[in-house]
């Protein structure tokens, strides 16, 4: 029987400070080092539920040590911490299996615990989780925009439990939010990705294909999502949490019961006129950051079209100074998984449709 359960982030700071820290202090007393829960993990973004302790979930930590204390002391700590650790904290085993799997669900043991701590160095997780090196250089344009946000959710997410190197402290300042260039260029083109489809709820209901209304509807509201963090100065997640992360801004909570009402509607009309309602607020908030010569959040006919639109265009070229927008972030224009968890092949694709 397992405990109640706690957040994630609670039960590994326990395993911090009562089990590694001791340790630590035992074998190699003043190590410099930091100890976080960050990187991948419904933990690190504060979303985990009893459901998520079925895998890949439990105590978990990264260890931090100088890139030269890796080298040296990196592999006797981790065959220190199967021998020594304790076999459970506050109830939860600290053994995971099976070993060196992909997946790995806490499993109770008698004898080593094969352990879920990660022994490495800042610059070193940091080119291997985002695909470049962001504690030895402040990050380019290309950095941030291969980036997908995710990941970059998951660096300045979790916990710093203890930062005796000053390292990871200073990689997450480093990485908190966009430039104010990259900022506009990101929101821009999130308001490009409406504009080239926010007439078709309307045209697709009227050839009749309510499915093809619903389906534009709902790719739409997922943009408005992205596009309400991005303004929230909040890096978006991936779908299973971006409806979780949007509805904890409270200042939101305008957008996201006009997103309800335009995916619950079973009429045309009434669903462009709650997606214009969203517009219209993400179109004010934008105004009132000041990023931008402001827009008029007012929607209106497409054309000559009866279909209302917020012509979002409109708020791109506000921030890009009438200059296309482009294709903004990684994750603005690629959808594949297996794309958006491969650092490396996102730098390569982002390089090919970034001008020189």
């Amino acid at each position: 029987m397992l405990p109640d359960f706690v957040p994630g982030l609670r039960l590994c700071r326990a395993f911090y400070t009562d089990a590694v820290r001791p340790l630590l202090d035992e074998v190699l007393p003043g190590l410099p080092h930091a100890a976080a829960r960050i990187g991948p993990g419904s933990e690190v973004l504060g979303f985990d539920t009893p459901r998520s302790v079925d895998h890949d979930w439990g105590p978990r930590l990264e260890l931090f040590l100088l890139p030269e204390d890796v080298a040296r002391h990196g592999a006797e700590l981790s065959v220190l911490l199967t021998q020594r650790l304790p076999k459970q904290i506050g109830g939860w085993p600290t053994n995971f299996a099976p070993a060196d799997a992909r997946v790995r669900v806490m499993t109770p043991t008698t004898g080593p615990v094969a352990h879920r701590v990660q022994i490495t160095d800042v610059a070193s997780w940091s080119a291997d989780r985002l695909g470049f090196d962001a504690w030895g250089r402040a990050p380019t344009t290309l950095d941030w925009l291969a980036t997908p946000t995710q990941r970059l959710a998951e660096t300045v997410g979790g916990e710093v439990f203890h930062d005796g190197i000053g390292q990871l402290t200073a990689l997450r300042t480093r990485l908190h939010w966009y430039p104010d260039d990259v900022w506009r260029q990101v929101l821009a083109a999130q308001w490009q990705r409406i504009a080239q489809e926010e007439a078709f709820v309307g045209r697709a209901a009227e050839t009749g294909d309510e499915l093809g209304s619903r389906i534009v509807a709902a790719r739409l509201a997922r943009d408005v999502m992205r596009l309400t963090l991005l303004l929230a100065r909040r890096f978006p997640p991936y779908s299973k949490w971006l409806g979780s992360a949007l509805t904890a801004l409270p200042e939101a909570a305008g957008i996201v019961a006009a997103l309800h009402e335009a995916l619950a509607a079973g009429d045309v009309r009434q669903r462009q006129d709650a997606l214009c309602d969203a517009y219209e607020a993400a179109g004010a908030w934008q105004n009132r950051l000041g990023i931008a010569e402001p827009v008029d959040a007012i929607r209106r006919p497409y054309f000559d079209r009866p279909f209302p639109v917020i012509d979002a265009g409109r708020f791109a070229a506000a921030l890009t100074g009438g200059e296309p927008p482009g294709f903004g972030a990684i994750d603005q224009f690629a959808d594949s998984t297996d794309v958006l968890e491969r650092p490396n092949l996102a730098r390569r694709i982002m390089r090919g449709v970034t001008p020189d």
